[in-house]
C-alpha cells in the first residue's frame, strides 16, 4: 500500500514528512498514514456521469418558500449545560464534547440521559467500554431511565442501522476516535476514519432530525485530537475543563452555530456525579480571606452572566538574577504588561520580585476589564497593605497608566451590590454614562495613581 503524510490540523496530504505543514504552517502536525483505498463497491467515476440528468426539478428553493420550526430546542435538564448550548439542544444538531481523560465527560452525558429520558428516547454508543461498565457507572450516578439504550460498537456502518431500527431522539457517540467505516482500510483514529465516521453521523442527524452528542479526545496540548476539520464539521464544540485534583468543572463553547460562545457553565464533581453550581460567585467569595494583602475582587462577564471572583497576587523578593513570573487563569503577557506599567509609572521595582497571579475558583480571565483589579492586587502585595474587602475594582489599564472605560458595567455593579459590596472603583468615563449606581459608593479612577488611594490607610 502507498504511504502518505497527512496534517492533523488542516488535513493537507503530502508525499513526504515535513516538520512544518506547507499548507497551514503548523509545526509537528504531520503524521504518517497508509493511503486509503477506494471504498469497496465504488463505481467508475465515468460510469455515472449523467446520474443527475434524470432529476426533473431543482433542489434549490426561494428563501421565502422555506419554512422552519421555531421551537426546535429541548432542554437537557442541566441548566448550566443548556446555558452553554444557548438555551438547550437543537434538533438535528451535532455537538462535539471534548476534555481530558477522567474529567467527567461520560458522567455528564449519563446524567443528561436521565433528564432527557423522561420524555425522549436515547441511544448511547460506546466504543471504549462494555455495556456492563456503562451500567455500573449509571447506577453510581443514579441513571435508571427506561428510554436509554446501550450499544457497544465501533463500526459506524453497524451503528446507523441501529439508529434506524430504534428511532432515538438523541444519540451519544463515545468516542469518535474509536469509530471507523469498514469501507476504508485505515485504522480507527486516523484522519480518514474520523472524517468519514463524522460525515455519516452528520448526514444521519440532518436527515432524521436526530441530535447527536460526540465525545472527542484531546492531545497533549489540550486541543481536540484528530483533524482540525472535525471542529468545522460539527455545529457546536464544547470544552470540559478543570483540574482532576479539584472538584470544580467548567464547560465552555468555543463554537456554537445556535448560540453564544461566551457562556460558561460550572459544576462540582461529587461521588454521585456532577452537581450544578448556579451561584458560582457566592461559592468563590465565601472562601475569600479577610484583610490579606494581594487580594482584590473583580466582576467578570461570562456571556450574559456576571461572576464576582478574586484575583490573588503574591510578590516576594527573588534570590535569582532572573525573577519568576507565573499566572494561573490569567494571561501571562498581560501580567508582564501591567508589571512594566507599574514599574515605570509608580516606580515599584518588580524586577527584583518573583510575581505569582492566581484566579480563584478555576475561572480563566481574558478580558481587559480586570486590569485595574490585577494592578491593585500587585500593589497591595508589593506594599503589604490589604485592599478593603467591600471594594470592587474594574477598568482597563493602558501603557500610559490611564484607566479606560469598560462595557456592561451596570450588570457587574448590580451583581456586586447583591453580594454585599459597598464601594466600586470604576473608570471615570463610565461614571458619566452610568444609569444606576445600585446603592454602591462609586470611586472614579483616572490612572494607576488613583489605585494607591484605594488601599487601607489604617494599617
Amino acid at each position: 500500500m502507498k504511504t502518505n503524510y497527512i496534517c492533523n490540523n488542516c488535513g493537507n496530504v503530502t508525499s513526504k514528512w515535513y516538520g512544518k505543514c506547507p499548507e497551514c504552517d503548523a509545526w509537528n502536525t504531520i503524521e504518517e498514514h497508509i493511503a486509503a483505498e477506494e471504498p469497496i463497491g465504488k463505481k467508475n467515476k465515468h460510469s455515472d456521469a449523467n446520474k443527475y440528468s434524470s432529476i426533473s426539478e431543482t433542489r434549490a428553493k426561494k428563501i421565502s418558500d422555506i419554512s422552519f420550526q421555531k421551537d426546535i430546542r429541548f432542554l437537557t435538564g442541566l441548566g448550566e449545560f443548556d446555558r452553554v448550548l444557548g438555551g438547550g439542544l437543537v434538533e438535528g444538531s451535532v455537538v462535539l464534547i471534548s476534555g481530558e481523560p477522567g474529567i467527567g465527560k461520560s458522567t455528564l452525558l449519563l446524567q443528561i440521559c436521565q433528564r432527557i429520558g423522561e420524555n425522549a428516547k436515547l441511544l448511547y454508543v460506546t466504543g471504549e467500554e462494555s455495556v456492563s461498565q456503562i451500567k455500573l457507572r449509571a447506577e453510581r450516578v443514579g441513571v435508571n431511565t427506561e428510554n436509554l439504550l446501550l450499544l457497544s460498537e465501533t463500526c459506524v456502518n453497524k451503528i446507523l442501522p441501529e439508529i434506524d431500527l430504534n428511532s432515538p431522539n438523541v444519540v451519544i457517540i463515545d468516542s469518535i476516535q474509536t469509530m471507523y467505516d469498514d469501507n476504508y482500510p485505515s485504522s480507527p483514529g486516523t484522519v480518514t476514519q474520523v472524517k468519514q465516521a463524522t460525515m455519516q453521523l452528520i448526514h444521519k442527524a440532518k436527515e432524521e432530525q436526530i441530535s447527536i452528542l460526540i465525545v472527542g479526545h484531546v492531545n497533549k496540548d489540550g486541543a481536540i485530537a484528530g483533524p482540525k476539520v472535525l471542529e468545522h464539521m460539527v455545529d457546536a464544540v464544547i470544552y470540559f475543563e478543570g483540574d482532576k485534583q479539584h472538584a470544580y468543572r467548567i464547560i465552555r463553547a468555543v463554537k456554537n452555530r445556535f448560540g453564544s460562545t461566551n457562556e460558561m457553565g460550572m459544576f462540582e464533581m461529587a461521588d454521585d456525579g456532577l452537581t450544578e453550581i448556579e451561584k458560582p460567585s457566592e461559592l468563590i467569595l465565601e472562601q475569600r480571606p479577610k484583610d490579606v494583602p494581594g487580594s482584590c475582587a473583580v466582576a467578570v462577564m461570562e456571556g450574559t452572566r456576571p461572576i464576582i471572583t478574586e484575583i490573588q497576587a503574591l510578590c516576594t523578593q527573588t534570590a535569582y538574577p532572573s525573577p519568576r513570573r507565573m499566572a494561573s487563569g490569567y494571561d501571562y503577557n498581560r501580567v508582564s504588561l501591567l508589571l512594566a506599567v507599574l514599574e515605570k509609572r509608580l516606580g515599584m521595582h518588580f524586577s527584583s520580585q518573583d510575581v505569582y497571579i492566581n484566579i480563584a475558583g478555576g475561572i480563566r480571565i481574558d478580558e481587559p476589564a480586570c486590569d485595574a483589579a490585577t494592578a491593585l492586587a500587585l500593589i497591595s502585595s508589593y506594599k503589604d497593605i490589604p485592599v478593603p474587602d467591600d471594594l470592587l475594582v474594574l477598568g482597563e489599564i493602558g501603557l500610559a497608566g490611564e484607566c479606560r472605560s469598560i462595557s456592561t458595567l451596570d450588570q457587574r455593579l448590580s451583581k456586586a451590590a447583591r453580594l454585599g459590596f459597598k464601594r466600586a472603583a470604576v473608570p471615570f468615563r463610565n461614571v458619566e454614562r452610568l444609569k444606576n449606581k445600585h446603592g454602591l459608593e462609586i470611586v472614579k479612577i483616572r490612572s494607576v495613581y488613583d489605585l494607591l488611594k484605594l488601599l487601607k490607610t489604617d494599617k
